[in-house]
């Protein structure tokens, strides 16, 4: 993750609470938080692809094709 974005998320965050926002910043605010959210669950989803869940009858399958078919099972 870029150090620079967190700098930035940081220090908008803070001017928030201290001053508040222009709509301009805002507008950063909101862009800033949407990159970092969808690299946060970029790296949540590749460590589900590394996990494994032993079923009951003790075969061990990758957790996403476990998790789907519970889903089809409910």
């Amino acid at each position: 993750m870029d150090k620079n974005l967190l700098n930035r998320i940081n220090e908008l965050a803070k001017k928030k609470r201290e001053q508040g926002l222009n709509a301009q910043e805002q507008e950063e605010q909101k862009k800033l938080y949407k990159i970092y959210l969808g690299e946060i669950r970029a790296q949540f989803d590749s460590t589900l692809d590394n996990v494994s869940v032993k079923e009951e009858n003790g075969e061990v399958v990758p957790f996403k094709q476990a998790y789907s078919k519970k889903n089809l099972d409910t």
